[in-house]
């Protein structure tokens, strides 16, 4: 983990620039004069962390509150904010807690700031992965509501649901347990890439397929009402952009973090990715970013979840 005093970075066990990782061999000052280094402030992580935190609060307030909400569909959504949620709280906490200690106003033995550190990233490590799991799970939900609508509701049982989500919460802590104690280990850093690549495709295959779905449904409509290449035209234009939002977003917060870990084992000592390296703070920070992006296209695109959230708004004042 990269050292800042006392404390280390945030997930810094899976940062390459870590002065505790010699193994590797980076050259991180090899990276020239043309090497661009996004400087990231402290202060941008709590009011991300803050933001993401507040917005998902809310989602798992007006989904516990509104009963027609209880269903396998808003439970996957709100677990999904549940994780973003600890992802937050796990990035603003460790944050404060290194403001603090750099300030002095926190004192405490460099063993324990080991131990605290291990846990958070344990922490912020379970997090990102249940999330990405709940992502991919909700992409399944969703297809299995459009291609097998009829058995939709003997498909995805309550009880299954359940076990779905307590298996992700179990498998998620000991693998990122696993992670932070070996990352040292090359396989590790390759079974991370491999699985977001695996979610990755998961969710392209899926939406791609049900966006074609949807285009052959409004395809028959449309020779229904002798207005075929205007509809058609519209709704597949309008389903692409949605498509290419939620995949385009995905891509964009996810891909810099797995990529730098990738390039951890393809180039550890060449002085581009010693360059991309150095911007590991922004790759955190598009992270935090997904978790204030998730609510919005996940769940407060629901109409009677936006209701709920405003009856409970209009009653905290």
């Amino acid at each position: 983990m990269p050292t800042q005093g006392p404390q280390k970075r945030l997930l810094g066990s899976l940062n390459s620039t870590s002065t505790t990782t010699p193994h590797l061999g980076l050259a991180t000052n090899q990276t020239g004069p043309w090497c661009l280094h996004v400087s990231i402030p402290d202060g941008l992580f709590l009011s991300l962390g803050l933001v993401g935190l507040v917005e998902n609060v809310l989602v798992v307030i007006a989904i516990t509150k509104n009963r027609n909400l209880h269903s396998p569909m808003y439970y996957f959504i709100c677990c999904l904010a549940l994780s973003d949620l600890m992802v937050s709280v796990s990035i603003v906490l460790e944050t404060t807690i290194i403001l603090l200690l750099d300030a002095g106003i926190l004192v405490a033995r460099a063993a324990l700031v080991q131990q605290l550190d291990n846990i958070i990233d344990v922490l912020i490590c379970s997090s990102m992965l249940s999330s990405l799991c709940f992502l991919g799970v909700i992409a399944i939900d969703r297809y299995v509501s459009i291609f097998y609508a009829l058995r939709y509701h003997s498909i995805v049982t309550l009880s299954r649901t359940q076990r779905a989500i307590v298996g992700i919460w179990v498998v998620s802590t000991i693998s990122s347990t696993l992670f932070i104690t070996y990352y040292k280990h090359t396989a590790v850093l390759l079974c991370l890439v491999t699985f977001f690549l695996a979610i990755l495709a998961l969710m392209a295959i899926l939406y791609i397929h049900m966006l074609t779905r949807a285009c052959q449904h409004a395809r028959g409509i449309a020779q229904l009402h002798k207005r075929q290449h205007s509809i058609r035209q519209g709704f597949f234009l309008k389903g692409a952009a949605t498509l290419t939002i939620l995949l385009g977003i995905f891509f964009l917060c996810w891909g810099p973090f797995f990529l730098h870990l990738s390039l951890i084992v393809l180039c550890p000592q060449h002085p581009t990715c010693s360059c991309i390296f150095k911007n590991f703070k922004l790759f955190l920070i598009l992270i935090i970013f997904s978790s204030i992006v998730d609510p919005l296209i996940y769940a407060f695109r629901s109409q009677e979840l936006r209701m709920t959230l405003k009856e409970v708004l209009l009653c905290s004042w």
